[in-house]
């Protein structure tokens, strides 16, 4: 048991418990499994004991870590506890930055304005908002101090130089400000299908004939934001085995959405009718691919030999940094064989032959065969997601080319 892990009891519960749902499968959907992982991440913090900020950010990743190994396919548990990585460094390097700035300016330390300052998020030296302070101008255009360093311009002290005590006060002063900030990460994912749908009106117009596979509750949304103002109709696959699609157009039908409800073998042939398909995404790859409900690669398919349209709604925190390296068409991520093929009514011979009885919950569409994402913060092409999230793995494979090729040509030169 090392110092960085989860100390208080209740809270400790609370992880295993969300560990043993999400090993279970008791817990299923990315959205809720994210709300479900930051309301965890929130209790963390706000019961987290530590003297510096690694040691919180260590707290947090261990916790991360367990509930991302107790169900590795649920993609945005791990997003979510990137985002909150990200925000504890930021809020850090911003209190950082402020120290500096008071002391560039000449306020103490201990000074009571200072303490304000950290209260009330105003500076207190000019009364405005930190954002047009005085100190953010004086420090605009120096480097940000990173913890650990010393400035090469101002020889300054970086927290990892400062005197523990500081530091300490420091790391345990920004706890209310993770606290709001991590209540800002459920506030998106409370309003992901709302800001999903502002822009349904722009993409379905009048009369048109639109496609779905399964339920989706972001889907659902779209479809009933798009319904307000136009008059369309949607085609939806009762996806077998589950057969979800027949919820998906029950509720669909009940919102006054002309609909229409066909089985999966369909599809093909009434993709010609069709103006556009819309899917929703379990999870969205860094190559702009996408892991959607078993029913979507063959809509997807479809609609590229028709030259159909294929729109993805997707909230931003399915945007997952993984690249898909081992499924080319569907997720190794089984269901019961049983819904596939029932087994009590086969003969026994046919039983004890090595047939492998395949239920994929979902199937990996290719970013080729998609046309754009909707998400929570606007509309991008497949091919731009690596732009979008933080860590871009093809940035260092080119840096990993051009040291070979440096490498190579240095070879050269030493030869001649």
């Amino acid at each position: 048991m090392t110092g960085a892990e989860v100390k208080d009891r209740a809270t400790q519960r609370a992880v295993d418990a969300l560990a043993s749902q999400l090993r279970r499968r008791q817990l299923v959907g990315s959205r809720e499994a994210a709300l479900q992982t930051v309301h965890l991440l929130r209790k963390v913090v706000a019961a987290a004991r530590f003297d510096t900020i690694d040691q919180l950010l260590e707290t947090v990743r261990l916790v991360g870590k367990r509930l991302a190994e107790a169900q590795p396919r649920e993609n945005s548990v791990g997003n979510i506890v990137r985002k909150v990585l990200k925000l504890i460094r930021d809020e850090y390097a911003a209190v950082t930055t402020l120290e500096e700035a008071q002391a560039t300016l000449g306020v103490p330390k201990n000074s009571s304005s200072r303490e304000e300052f950290f209260r009330t998020g105003q500076d207190p030296l000019t009364g405005f908002a930190s954002t047009s302070s005085v100190a953010r101008f004086v420090l605009k255009g120096r480097p940000t101090a990173v913890p650990g360093h010393r400035s090469a311009q101002s020889g300054s002290e970086t927290p990892d130089t400062m005197h523990s005590g500081d530091v300490n006060r420091k790391a345990q002063s920004i706890k209310p400000a993770l606290i709001d900030a991590i209540q800002e990460v459920i506030d998106e994912l409370e309003t992901v299908y709302e800001n999903i749908s502002k822009n349904a009106r722009d993409h379905i117009h009048s009369d048109d004939i639109v496609l779905t596979v399964g339920k989706s509750k972001t889907v659902e949304s779209f479809f009933k934001a798009a319904a307000r103002d136009r008059k369309f109709t949607v085609i939806v696959a009762e996806t077998a085995p589950s057969y979800s699609g027949r919820e998906m157009a029950a509720l669909l039908a009940d919102a006054k959405i002309s609909t229409v409800l066909v089985p999966d073998s369909c599809l093909y042939a009434l993709m010609s009718r069709v103006n556009k398909v819309v899917l929703g995404a379990h999870a969205v790859m860094a190559n702009g691919g996408m892991f959607g409900i078993s029913g979507s690669l063959l809509a997807a398919s479809a609609a590229k030999d028709h030259s159909t349209p294929v729109i993805v709604c997707t909230g931003q925190f399915k945007l997952t940094p993984l690249w898909n390296l081992h499924y080319q068409y569907a997720s190794v991520d089984l269901g019961d064989p049983e819904q596939v093929l029932n087994l009590s009514e086969l003969e026994y011979n046919i039983r004890e032959e090595n047939v492998d009885i395949l239920n994929p919950w979902f199937d990996y569409v290719k970013p080729e065969l998609i046309d754009v994402l909707i998400t929570n913060y606007g509309d991008h092409p497949p091919a731009y997601v690596y732009r979008y999230i933080s860590w871009n793995p093809l940035s260092l494979v080119s840096h990993a080319l051009d040291r070979m090729v440096t490498e190579m040509y240095d070879e050269e030169d030493n030869k001649l």
